[in-house]
């Protein structure tokens, strides 16, 4: 999954979960200015940081490492 599908992701959660922005940053400790930039795609947010909104949200994101091929 792409980072913009990842955040439309998120987003789309914390929609359907009625969850404002302003509470989010509250209960995730992501400063709001931060979130409203991921949301809008003009942030370039750390895997810790989307991990605590995720966190939040009730959803766990999993990073995956591929080996290259030879």
């Amino acid at each position: 999954m792409q980072l913009e599908e990842l955040i439309m992701t998120l987003k789309q959660r914390r929609l359907m979960l009625t969850v404002t922005q302003e509470y989010l940053a509250e209960l995730s400790g992501v400063a709001l200015r931060t979130i409203k930039e991921i949301e809008s795609g003009k942030g370039n947010p750390t895997f810790a940081t989307l991990s605590r909104i995720a966190d939040v949200l009730g959803m766990e994101i999993k990073l995956v490492v591929k080996q290259p091929v030879n």
